[in-house]
């Protein structure tokens, strides 16, 4: 038998559901992350009855939003990354793509901060595909030899809390992420002490934090 919730969404539906998530990516842009549900309703010209009907909780929106800011800029930039036949380029343009993103997306982070809805698994994809590109420029002799998994996470959050010290459309985040990598480099490389090992918090994972 099927349930209600397993009914495949009628076209009207869709459309509905397209147009509160293109609305709200809008609306929290131009207004930020206190934008009301009733304003984003508007926008999108829906009832509110319709977006509650979609997404019962703020939260919802907002995580819907991230994830197909993620399946357009994101999965896109992973892929070809990965296919890059200079892993250190390809992790220089994937960490590019992931900056750029969260310089445009930053009142939606930020109510999705305020919601609850930054969960690890919103960046676990992008986070393998650093770890893979890692040790392929690492066994390519182009990346130091001691940079592990654990620090990769700490490195976005480093190049991430810049942005809140500028205007994003700026991007004076390149220059901060130029030093790091020129710091990344194997000729650059000094004995560092160990990774501290990742404490195990409710904010582990939101490298966008």
């Amino acid at each position: 038998m099927v349930t209600e919730a397993e009914r495949p969404l009628r076209a009207d539906a869709v459309r509905n559901l397209e147009r509160i998530v293109r609305a709200a990516h809008a609306a929290f842009a131009d207004d930020g992350p206190d934008v009301s549900l009733e304003e984003i309703a508007r926008r999108a010209g829906v009832g509110i009855r319709t977006l509650y009907r979609h997404f019962p909780h703020k939260g919802d929106l907002v995580r819907a939003v991230l994830d197909q800011s993620v399946a357009e800029h994101l999965t896109p930039a992973i892929e070809r990354a990965l296919d890059d036949e200079n892993p250190r380029h390809g992790l220089t343009t994937l960490i590019e793509t992931a900056l750029d993103m969260v310089a445009r997306e930053m009142s939606t982070l930020s109510a999705a901060k305020n919601a609850g809805s930054l969960t690890p698994d919103l960046s676990a994809t992008f986070f393998e595909a650093l770890t893979l590109l890692v040790r392929r420029a690492q066994q390519a002799r182009l990346l130091r030899a001691d940079l592990v998994p654990e620090d990769l996470p700490r490195i976005m959050a480093m190049l991430t809390s810049v942005l809140w010290t500028m205007d994003p459309k700026t991007e004076g985040w390149r220059r901060y992420l130029g030093f790091l990598l020129d710091g990344l480099s194997p000729a650059t490389a000094s004995v560092q002490p160990a990774a501290a090992p990742v404490v195990k918090t409710p904010r582990t994972g939101n490298w966008v934090l």
